[in-house]
């Protein structure tokens, strides 16, 4: 029996699966949350299977010549009434392999999704440079088309989007959304972004910063006053602000982190983990928001690896750690203490955290009161212990001008 691959598309989606992998000669994969796991009943694949199954996906003549000469590809395949994917094909050992990523047709909100309520205050920000990092398969897709459709609703703007493959798809609403996919539509991201300019674009998004022109570009619209979208391969906000400097040489350095730090309004750092029940995953973010301080660090190389410090104590900001969200998920039962910890970035300090009820310094107002009250715990420990004053009235004596006070206990003498 040959390898059907609708009948594997729809199972991975009806599991609420994210991914389907094709690999010769072991059986179809499907990632459920998280894990991958084969398909029940299906046998172990043949090089004719998996270039069957390219050519099915693919049928554009030209996308098979790129793929034959550049033994990679990137696109996207639509089931009808089932959902989209995002596909990558690649040779390996000699035999063709795929990875398909489930994009769904309906578009999560900010607060369906879970993700904190300072990602929907980033969303409306005029211009400036918001980032939303993490690992392959961490959400940044979905967030982005979360924030897009937000603006998308509130806002009436003009945006383009540059990917590679396009993934989500948007409506019209109050915005108009112009998607450009690489490839289809246009050959690169550099060449894509070096006109988007002259399409009065308000948004723009950036599939992913793969390249100093891409950044350069991103960084110079931002400037000019357009709201820039991206994404970055980064686990955390101290990791994208060096990725992205790194992009330059060394020269350039000094004036890279100066054009950042006045254009980026934020990063969102993700982390999926499973749910107490199972059935699910929740995002864990660490999110990044500027401030003054903030800005000072990343102009400064060497105060740049304290953002984490800024971080942890910036919730009146709408700044969070990882490790600080995911004590809230924790907080609510969403995930176990054992899932907690082995997503913490530091699983000792997140133990004293879930110890002591995350009463630890988590913002402004903590710091003062924690300030305060060590200062008055000093002042009552260091304050002079005075000798009792004896309050009785002084004795009268003879002349009447003389004060005589007897040491308690004993008599006048007479």
């Amino acid at each position: 029996m040959s390898f059907d691959l609708q009948l594997a598309l729809r199972s991975v989606v009806e599991r609420e699966g994210s991914d389907l992998h094709l690999k010769v000669p072991s059986p179809p994969l499907m990632r459920i949350q998280g894990r991958l796991e084969p398909i029940e009943g299906e046998e172990p694949l043949a090089p004719g299977d998996t270039e069957r199954v390219l050519r099915e996906m693919l049928t554009a003549s030209d996308r098979l010549s790129e793929f034959a000469k550049e033994g990679e590809i990137d696109f996207s395949y639509t089931v009808t009434g089932l959902a989209r994917f995002r596909v990558n094909a690649f040779r390996q050992r000699g035999s063709i392999s795929i990875a398909c990523r489930v994009v769904p047709f309906g578009i999560r909100g900010i607060d369906e999704l879970g993700l904190p309520q300072v990602v929907a205050r980033l969303a409306d920000e005029p211009r400036g440079i918001i980032l939303v990092t993490g690992t392959t398969g961490s959400g940044k897709s979905t967030t982005l088309a979360a924030v897009i459709d937000q603006i998308n609703r509130k806002h009436h703007r003009n945006i383009v989007t540059i990917e590679d493959p396009i993934e989500f798809l948007h409506r019209d609403r109050n915005s108009i959304i112009h998607q450009r996919e690489i490839g289809f539509d246009t050959g690169s991201f550099g060449r894509a972004l070096r006109r988007v300019l002259r399409q009065d674009p308000d948004v723009i998004l950036i599939g992913e910063m793969r390249d100093e022109e891409t950044v350069q570009t991103a960084l110079s619209a931002a400037e000019t006053g357009h709201l820039v979208l991206s994404t970055l391969h980064t686990i955390d906000a101290v990791e994208t602000v060096n990725r992205i400097v790194d992009f330059f040489p060394p020269y350039q350095h000094q004036h890279v982190r100066a054009m950042l730090a006045g254009t980026l309004r934020g990063v969102i750092s993700q982390r999926l983990v499973p749910t107490m029940d199972g059935e699910g995953r929740v995002p864990a973010c660490e999110v990044l928001t500027m401030t003054g301080r903030v800005r000072d660090m990343i102009v400064e190389p060497k105060e740049t690896g304290k953002l984490n410090e800024v971080i942890g104590e910036g919730s009146y900001y709408g700044m969070q750690t990882f490790d600080q969200s995911l004590f809230h998920l924790y907080r609510e039962g969403a995930i176990s203490l054992d899932q907690a910890l082995d997503a913490a970035s530091h699983p000792h300090d997140f133990k004293l955290l879930v110890a002591s009820e995350g009463q630890r310094s988590t913002g402004v107002e903590q710091l003062y009161s924690e300030e305060e009250e060590s200062k008055q715990e000093t002042e009552a420990v260091e304050a002079p212990v005075l000798p009792e004053r004896d309050t009785r009235p002084p004795a009268p004596s003879g002349d009447g001008n003389a004060v005589s006070v007897s040491p308690p206990g004993m008599g006048s003498g007479e």
